[in-house]
């Protein structure tokens, strides 16, 4: 770790990465300071959090809330920002080295791309940024020499079971599932899964969407695609297997058939930190695993028939292309559609395989292109909405 703080940008600082990111900072004072700060519409929580971490900047995306915080919670010289707008400005700030990308969704393209022209480092928990358009951010990353590293627990096992490995390329990913609250459940039952039910993952706690992602696991199918790009093996060589204890995180096979894996509590506060400090290590209060407690691991092949969305995120990388940009744009109207209580779970896959039927494709696209991909899909997935 350099002696000189690093100055961070966290996007999405009120959601469960953002918050957790707090968390680890609060104990790395000496390493880093915090310049950028911002929310959707929160603004309560992020006015807690600029008393605590005294900020430069903060952007609301919300214009009236922005305006509300500017009268009733800004403190003189915080500027403040709202809107799309606002969120590609300030990765652009020369005092931020470092963005924490912990946005949901489409989202997060945008400042990850204005991010990496300014030749910041990006720690991205937002996995849609490299399904819609990984090979547009990859060569970007290799043109301006910046690191992108990832926070998902998966991704982040990878990359340290990778480490001093740079001589043995790996053979084989294998990413680890926890399953989701319906690993039990029949494929008959879906049609009456409550969006409750949906939200209640055994394991770990996030945001609406993703863990809605993570029931129909869709989200082990971004993961896939998101390790194409970020690891450079192809979708054959990238495997998921259910582990309902979620204690090893993900994998490597190399070439003589030993296995690397990464294993610790469910905890996103360690991938976090590890992508904060990367390559080094530093301390961290929490738990330990205790082995005779934990008795035994079990690992299942996932069942692609019941869990249909973890086979359109394969079948969508296969295609290439603009087609995992529309895998994801139909995912998250879908979900979006679920949440509101407006279409059944058992819906979701059936609506994004439609709209991936009707999706032309463009191969090797523009970021526009890819763009233009997002928005036709939303509006095709929203006319299969019942009226």
């Amino acid at each position: 770790m350099s002696n000189a703080p690093r100055h961070i940008a966290i996007l999405g600082s009120t959601g469960s990465i953002g918050r957790n990111t707090l968390d680890v900072l609060r104990n790395l004072p000496e390493h880093f300071r915090v310049s950028v700060l911002t929310t959707n519409s929160n603004i309560d929580l992020l006015a807690e959090q600029v008393k605590e971490f005294h900020p430069r900047a903060v952007v609301i995306l919300d214009a009236e809330k922005a305006e509300s915080f500017r009268k009733n919670h800004a403190p003189r010289g915080l500027l403040v920002l709202s809107g799309k707008e606002g969120l590609t400005d300030v990765v652009r700030r020369s005092d931020v080295s470092l963005v924490v990308n912990a946005l949901v969704g489409f989202a997060g393209l945008r400042p990850t791309v204005e991010a990496i022209r300014h030749k910041k480092d990006v720690a991205i928990a937002n996995k849609e940024t490299l399904v819609i358009a990984g090979e547009f951010i990859t060569a970007l990353v290799r043109e301006h020499g910046v690191r992108l590293i990832p926070i998902d627990s998966e991704h982040s096992a990878i990359l340290q079971c990778l480490l001093g490995e740079q001589d043995n390329p790996p053979a084989r990913l294998i990413l680890t599932a926890s399953g989701g609250p319906f690993l039990q459940t029949p494929l008959e039952r879906f049609g009456k899964v409550s969006v409750d039910e949906a939200l209640n993952h055994p394991k770990w706690k996030m945001g609406n969407k993703i863990t809605i992602d993570s029931a129909t696991l869709m989200n082990k199918g971004l993961e896939v695609i998101e390790a194409h790009w970020l690891f450079g093996l192809p979708a054959e060589r990238i495997e998921v297997v259910i582990h309902p204890q979620s204690i090893i995180h993900s994998m490597v096979e190399f070439m003589d058939g030993s296995l690397k894996a990464q294993l610790g509590l469910p905890d996103m506060k360690i991938p976090i930190q590890y992508a904060l400090t990367y390559p080094a290590r530093m301390p961290l209060n929490g738990g330990r695993i205790d082995f005779p407690q934990l008795q035994s691991m079990t690992f299942f092949e996932p069942d692609r028939k019941k869990f249909r969305c973890l086979q359109l995120a394969y079948d969508a990388l296969a295609v290439g292309g603009t087609a995992p940009a529309a895998l994801n744009a139909a995912n998250e109207v879908a979900v979006e559609g679920f949440l509101a209580k407006q279409i059944g779970f058992d819906q979701i896959p059936l609506f994004i395989e439609k709209a991936l039927e009707v999706h032309r494709v463009v191969q090797s696209p523009t970021l526009e292109q890819t763009i233009t991909a997002d928005h036709e899909t939303r509006a095709f997935t929203r006319t299969l909405f019942p009226a």
